[in-house]
């Protein structure tokens, strides 16, 4: 068999497994839509969850994951836009760098379940904080900083030096050309990575039952006073998310409706998902035209 023959085979077989990547994926998608969108509505949006009846709702455990994802975006994105910027702009090539980059693969590298216990530990338990989206939101840091901080490093990166050079002929510092120059232009890729990393913590839920708890208790959505324990803004409430909900109701729910209950949550959460990923890509194509004037 020729190089030309062997050329061809090779195509076929990288083809078909991606059309078999790709069928496996709209199958998994399709079969969570199909069996879930039907039995989505307004009611079942904007209603509490039941415990024993049929007919409740998720309103607050959707709205538990939205306040856990930017409580913990706000947590991490210092954090991660820090770090990033010190591997990208700032660190030599020494045993110092090659440990905290190695820090950052073994921390990307932990199984949910080990991070849940250890907040358990140390969120709940030693530091008194008890099951509160504040300890998931600091467990789900540990999730969403390794991937953070590699998408702002290489975003970072990826801006050419010939401007990193330019900002210093003009006698700008290093910190000032990083600012002000190469974090605009990469600007881009980090929302992209950053609307990317949301999806994930907006679908974890293994750690969540360690920390966040699994317990949706009533708030008041008037009130305002995040220091209130009826207050829906209170960081030190227990508070169920969508994806603990969904496996809550799988595992230990009693309602009659518990199968419909968690179709349509599971594809409630696969539609955000999908909303986050393809924002994400929308918002970083739309971005990078803007900067660089390209159509």
């Amino acid at each position: 068999m020729n190089a030309k023959k062997w050329d061809h085979v090779a195509s076929g077989v990288i083809y078909t497994l991606v059309a078999a990547v790709i069928l496996i994926l709209v199958a998994i998608l399709g079969y969570i839509l199909f069996n879930g969108v039907p039995d989505i509505s307004w009611h079942f949006l904007t209603s509490p969850a039941q415990s024993f009846s049929a007919g409740g709702g998720i309103r607050d455990q959707l709205f538990n994951s939205l306040y856990l994802l930017v409580l913990t975006i706000i947590v991490s994105l210092p954090i991660g836009l820090g770090a990033g910027i010190y591997l990208s702009e700032y660190a030599s090539d020494n045993w110092f760098t090659d440990l905290i980059r190695t820090s950052v693969e073994v921390l990307s590298s932990l199984p949910s379940v080990v991070v849940g216990l250890f907040g358990y530990l140390l969120f709940v338990i030693k530091l008194n904080l008890g099951f509160s989206i504040l300890s998931g939101a600091i467990a789900l840091t540990f999730f969403n900083l390794p991937l953070l901080t590699r998408n702002i490093e290489e975003s970072l990166r990826s801006v050419p030096n010939l401007q990193r050079e330019a900002g210093m002929s003009l006698g700008l510092s290093n910190w000032k050309t990083t600012t002000k120059i190469i974090l605009p232009a990469a600007l881009p890729g980090i929302l992209t990575g950053l609307i990317l990393s949301a999806g994930r913590i907006f679908g974890e839920a293994a750690a969540l039952i360690y920390t966040a708890g699994q317990s949706a208790p009533t708030v008041d959505y008037s009130n305002w006073n995040v220091f209130s324990a009826t207050s829906f803004l209170n960081p030190m409430r227990p508070a169920e998310t969508l994806a603990v909900h969904i496996w809550k109701v799988n595992t230990e729910s009693v309602t009659p409706d518990a199968n419909l209950i968690s179709s349509a949550s599971s594809a409630v959460l696969i539609i955000v998902i999908l909303i986050f990923n393809l924002g994400a890509r929308f918002l970083g194509n739309k971005l990078y035209k803007k900067i660089t004037a390209t159509k």
